[in-house]
């Protein structure tokens, strides 16, 4: 794990030397213009299909939806989806259930494009149009760089389909150095002991809390919740107290601007916070996690960065081995 973490930066980087071949895959999909999209996926690569959404609503200006795979899986269900855009989104490109609603959504008039790191997977050859992340081969059980890697590939991939030319992420190989260079320890120092922690997010970054918490979930056995810092205040903030750690993601821009309310209300209830992000020097914490800044559409492929340290070092610390987590295997085959 902790060497798939460091290689990261050169894999980014070499994604980004790649966009072109991504930018043909946007322009089959522009020139189909889709009514709206939809997005499958499982695990950390359904976190990674979150982040889509909001890059399709926001800068593509569609609807977007996640799909529930088991509507067509289990309850053979056959929706209509003509001229619309399906993403799904496997690491692997081997579970049979994303496989199985990418065939019924092709046959139901779908364009779809699969967006993996096997191009020789059954879910890549079942689609129409493919992306491959190229992160090389990942055996550590937690994914770390096929994660940050996919998503820059959908940030390249939407991007490029609403015409732009991809430089906002130019540099994002050497910020990925410098965001590897983050101070961890003192968080892996400070919350070892603890059993319960709440991760949050808005906007963009909602896609980093709810890989946060599944990478300490699976690493360290920690009781992890992700929330919107939106639905945190909508009641679960009650559960929050002095035993409570929060993982806040505070980048620069509209979604971490939008976190102060949630942050105010943490701290007044004496939780523990963590702040990570591009912002995190400028928000009330009882430990900081700085992020180089970035766009704040590219802000998660930095943000996860140190999280991922984070889960390596508290799973060690705590005497576990974060490469054979119990009960897990590399790929999960679900229907």
């Amino acid at each position: 794990m902790a060497a798939e973490i460091a290689e990261q930066p050169e894999v980014l980087a070499g994604l980004v030397a790649r966009r072109a071949e991504i930018a043909e895959v946007a322009q089959v999909i522009a020139h189909r213009p889709p009514r709206f999209a939809l997005l499958a996926a499982r695990g950390s690569s359904d976190h990674a299909a979150l982040y889509a959404k909001y890059l399709i609503e926001v800068m593509l200006g569609l609807p977007a939806g996640l799909v529930s795979p088991s509507t067509v899986t289990l309850y053979g269900a056959r929706p209509d989806l003509r001229d619309v855009l399906l993403v799904s989104v496997s690491q692997s490109g081997g579970s049979p259930d994303l496989l199985e609603f990418t065939e019924t959504a092709r046959k139901q008039g779908a364009l779809t494009v699969a967006v993996t790191n096997t191009p020789d997977s059954p879910l890549h050859r079942a689609a129409e149009l493919g992306v491959n992340i190229g992160a090389g081969t990942e055996r550590a059980v937690a994914a770390t760089k096929t994660y940050s890697a996919t998503l820059l590939a959908l940030y390249l991939l939407i991007d490029a389909v609403r015409g732009g030319d991809g430089s906002a992420a130019a540099e994002l190989g050497p910020l990925a150095e410098q965001a590897l260079q983050a101070p961890v320890q003192r968080a892996v120092d400070r919350y070892r002991f603890v059993n319960r922690i709440i991760t949050t997010g808005r906007g963009y970054s909602y896609a980093t809390a709810l890989e946060s918490a599944l990478k300490l979930a699976e690493t360290s056995y920690l009781a992890a919740r992700a929330y919107s810092g939106a639905d945190l205040l909508h009641g679960p903030v009650a559960a929050i107290d002095e035993d409570t750690a929060v993982l806040a993601v505070t980048g620069a821009g509209r979604g971490g601007a939008a976190m102060q309310d949630v942050l105010k209300a943490v701290a007044e209830r004496g939780a523990d916070v963590l702040a990570l992000g591009s912002a995190a020097d400028d928000v009330p914490a009882a430990l900081r996690i700085p992020v180089p800044a970035v766009a704040e559409e590219l802000a998660p492929v930095l943000e996860v960065l140190p999280v991922q340290q984070l889960a390596l070092g508290l799973s060690v610390a705590r005497g576990g081995d974060p490469d054979s987590p119990r009960g897990l295997l590399k790929v999960t085959r679900t229907r």
